[in-house]
Formats: C-alpha cells, sequence, structure tokens
C-alpha cells in the first residue's frame, strides 16, 4: 500500500477508535461512580454551574478516558502507520488540543487539568508508539 495512504488511514482509524473508547469510558462511568445529586453532565452550561458538587473520585473516569482513549488511538494508529512514533504522537496531539478546549469550555479544579493535560495525553500516546513500534507482530 502506498506509504501516505497508510499513514492517512492510519491517523484516521486511530482518532475514530481513540474517539470511540474516550467516549464508551465516559458513558459507562456514571453507572461505576454516580454523578452528585444535582450534577447536570447533559449540557456545559450544566456542567458549569455544578462542577462545584464533584468530589475528586468523580475526575477518575474522565482521566481513564483521556488516557486510555488516547494509548488506544495512538496504539492503533502506531500499528498501522509507516511513520509510527511521529503518528502515534500526533494522536495525542490531537486528543490534547481536545483536553485543552474542554478546559477553556469547562472549567475544573486546578489539580485536575494539570494531572490531565500533563499526563493522559503526550506520555501515553509516546508510549503507546513504541509498544507498538517494538511489536514482535509488526504490520509492515
Amino acid at each position: 500500500m502506498n506509504p501516505i495512504l497508510r499513514n492517512i488511514l492510519a491517523v484516521i482509524a486511530g482518532l475514530v477508535i481513540g474517539s470511540i473508547v474516550n467516549m464508551g469510558i465516559i458513558m459507562i462511568s456514571h453507572s461505576i461512580i454516580p454523578l452528585p445529586a444535582g450534577a447536570d453532565n447533559t449540557t456545559v452550561e450544566g456542567l458549569k454551574a455544578t462542577m462545584h458538587l464533584f468530589e475528586p473520585k468523580h475526575f477518575i473516569f474522565p482521566f481513564l478516558a483521556h488516557a486510555i482513549g488516547t494509548f488506544v488511538g495512538a496504539y492503533v494508529c502506531a500499528r498501522i502507520a509507516v511513520h509510527k512514533m511521529v503518528l502515534a504522537m500526533f494522536i495525542g496531539l490531537f486528543f490534547l488540543a481536545g483536553g485543552i478546549y474542554m478546559v477553556m469550555m469547562v472549567p475544573s479544579p486546578i489539580w485536575f487539568t494539570l494531572v490531565d493535560l500533563l499526563g493522559a495525553y503526550l506520555p501515553v500516546a509516546y508510549f503507546a508508539g513504541k509498544i507498538a513500534s517494538s511489536s514482535k507482530n509488526e504490520n509492515s
């Protein structure tokens, strides 16, 4: 397959699959750790108005969704791509941009913002790229 086409398909697959994983984790999170009484997560305005009700436990699944979604997306991308690490890091940057956008839209506690933005995207994408690049079942 043409390397450019392969890289494009790898990025698309990584973004789509990573996003599906992220959303899936977010969707199941409230059945495991219920939202605080009165919290509304259906709109940005609802989240802004009720963010003060959230405890640290309510930030576990958003972090996991961001980190695992990024990991899976970067891994899938790197397994398919010709330029594995570069494109795995691109996936991490893309999801980081989404994280920064969400922080601007929905203010969160500074501790969560720092942990999420510094830990859930680029380090995880790098790790996924390393694992995919060193895998014995290399897709070539």
